[in-house]
């Protein structure tokens, strides 16, 4: 018997503390003794997810057999992960809309074909699952294909530049950079793709496993998942640099290093 088997629920939860306080404290040591700025924000990520876990764990115990509470928590996903990835790239708000409108694109499309073919059931389980997997990583992939998007055309801006003199409309003078972004933005989500089942574990085919389900059909779950990550992220990379991608002044190089909101953004893309 363990000394804090005693203690209830407390003693419970009291080893995930520990690991997680350790954890936490070898993380921001480590940016500390590198001299990363910020060093604890790893931390308070930390405290937020928890919280945020800990309340959708109480939520989801009620409406997870509920279709229209799933449709209305997929909802408020939604709109906190394009508000994530819009200020994350400074966005004014008109590319906020852009950010969302490319978002809710690549997810419906792959949500519809997922269901559509019956690959996966259709119930609040799944669309809720599935949803929320797709999101957060639609979010990631905005965010990285604004960044490399802003900076590549600062950084490549003698070129843009002679493109636009040449004649070319500001979309085409910046089609290259859009390309590139977009693959390297691609680029985690196709490394984890080929190396899974080698190299990672995804967090869909543990939980499967973890939730009864046989290793064929958390495989298959699995793959559904990661070609609709792709799909949805290529999708929302596309349409994001079609709709913001027609830069005719050069980026502000300040969006990199002082904290803003949408409206504060000065930038066309």
């Amino acid at each position: 018997m363990r000394w804090f088997d005693g203690l209830g629920w407390v003693g419970a939860l009291l080893p995930t503390l520990i690991a997680v306080l350790l954890l936490a404290a070898i993380t921001i040591t480590a940016l500390r003794v590198s001299a990363v700025p910020r060093p604890a924000s790893p931390f308070w990520a930390i405290v937020r997810g928890s919280l945020q876990l800990a309340a959708l764990s109480l939520v989801l115990s009620g409406i997870i057999s509920n279709p229209w509470w799933v449709a209305l928590g997929l909802i408020v996903m939604f709109v906190a992960a394009v508000y994530t990835a819009s200020r994350r790239i400074h966005a004014t708000w008109s590319q906020a809309v852009a950010v969302g409108t490319a978002m809710l694109t690549g997810n419906a499309v792959v949500l519809v074909i997922v269901f559509i073919t019956g690959a996966i059931d259709f119930s609040p389980r799944y669309a809720l699952a599935i949803g929320g997997i797709v999101i957060g990583n639609t979010m990631s992939i905005a965010t990285l294909t604004g960044r490399s998007f802003h900076s590549s055309v600062r950084d490549h801006w003698d070129e843009v530049e002679g493109w636009l003199a040449l004649g070319a409309r500001p979309l085409e003078s910046t089609r290259e950079i859009a390309r590139t972004a977009i693959y390297s933005a691609l680029v985690p989500s196709i490394d984890q793709t080929k190396t899974t089942g080698i190299v990672v574990l995804p967090g869909a085919f543990v939980g499967a496993i973890f939730g009864g389900a046989s290793p064929l059909e958390a495989g298959r779950f699995q793959i559904v998942v990661l070609a609709g990550i792709l799909a949805a992220g290529a999708l929302t990379s596309l349409i994001l640099l079609r709709l913001i991608g027609a830069v005719a002044l050069k980026p502000d190089a300040e969006i990199f290093t002082r904290p803003a909101r949408p409206k504060d953004a000065r930038t066309t893309a």
